[in-house]
């Protein structure tokens, strides 16, 4: 093993200002799995948990999987590790005893095998919880994992979502659907000719189902990939300003919108607004 793997393919255009997507989550699993799967515990630290149960040295890993943009690492005690990157965390892996790339004072989670450190660094989300406790159970039907149940999807979206908002908007609620980000969200609308702005109430049954059927194949498209492509070997609008579009030419835009102030990419002319 190399004394540094990254196991994160996440490049976004600006690393302070946006979320890892599914695909993201999936592939540090994927990178993960094989150094900590079936293997016992050594060395274990959580340097800012208190009060509550933790992995401990002795504990086997029972599994390392993804599940929308969380991860959780599953001992065959019962207990689950679940991180959330958001805007600053990431998991990195090691050969035990190897210098890390990252200040010690940044680690929130380390795990150690035999062989491997498994370094999870400033991640906002870091806690233990029991395997089947439900702490996930919010999330929606998770894109990154083949058939996507998209009737569920429909079904949350009708119960759930306000049709007064944007769609870009509604794209990212994971309670939806799991695993869009600022990427996906961009890039299925362009695929499908939707103005990001449009309300939810005036977009047709049909290209609901569109866009996530959408947004699931291009996740599923890039698991295990080092760069992310959704046409033909790049992106299609996200992080383009001002580019010309790869289907028409015209000037990609961009501009900050709904409720969060997420940056948003989208051509005029392949998606047209719909006032």
């Amino acid at each position: 093993m190399p004394s540094t793997v990254s196991p994160t393919t996440w490049r976004p255009s600006s690393a302070s200002t946006e979320v890892p997507e599914g695909d993201t989550l999936f592939n540090v699993a994927l990178r993960l799995r094989p150094a900590l799967a079936g293997q016992r515990l050594v060395g274990v630290s959580f340097p800012r948990l208190r009060g509550m149960d933790r992995l401990k040295v002795g504990d086997t890993v029972a599994r390392v999987e993804s599940r929308g943009k969380y991860l959780e690492i599953e001992v065959e005690r019962g207990l689950v590790l679940r991180s959330h990157l958001r805007m600053t965390g990431s998991w990195e892996l090691y050969e035990r005893g190897a210098r890390w790339r990252k200040p010690r004072h940044l680690a929130r989670a380390v795990l150690e095998t035999e062989a491997a450190a498994a370094v999870c660094f400033a991640a906002p989300v870091v806690e233990i919880g029991r395997v089947g406790d439900g702490a996930l159970d919010h999330l929606g039907p998770d894109l990154c994992v083949a058939p996507v149940d998209v009737d569920e999807i429909v079904r949350r979206m009708s119960e759930w979502a306000d049709e007064r908002a944007e769609i870009a908007d509604v794209l990212l609620d994971q309670r939806l659907a799991a695993g869009i980000g600022n990427v996906y969200k961009c890039e299925a609308l362009f695929a499908c000719g939707v103005d990001p702005f449009t309300p939810l109430g005036k977009v047709e049954p049909a290209t609901r189902r569109a866009l996530y059927e959408t947004a699931a194949s291009q996740l599923q498209s890039n698991l295990g990939r080092d760069r992310r492509a959704t046409l033909g070997d790049g992106l299609a609008v996200y992080g383009r300003h001002r580019q010309g579009c790869r289907v028409c030419g015209t000037g990609i835009r961009s501009a900050e919108s709904g409720v969060h102030g997420r940056q948003t990419w989208w051509c005029p002319r392949c998606q047209p607004s719909s006032d």
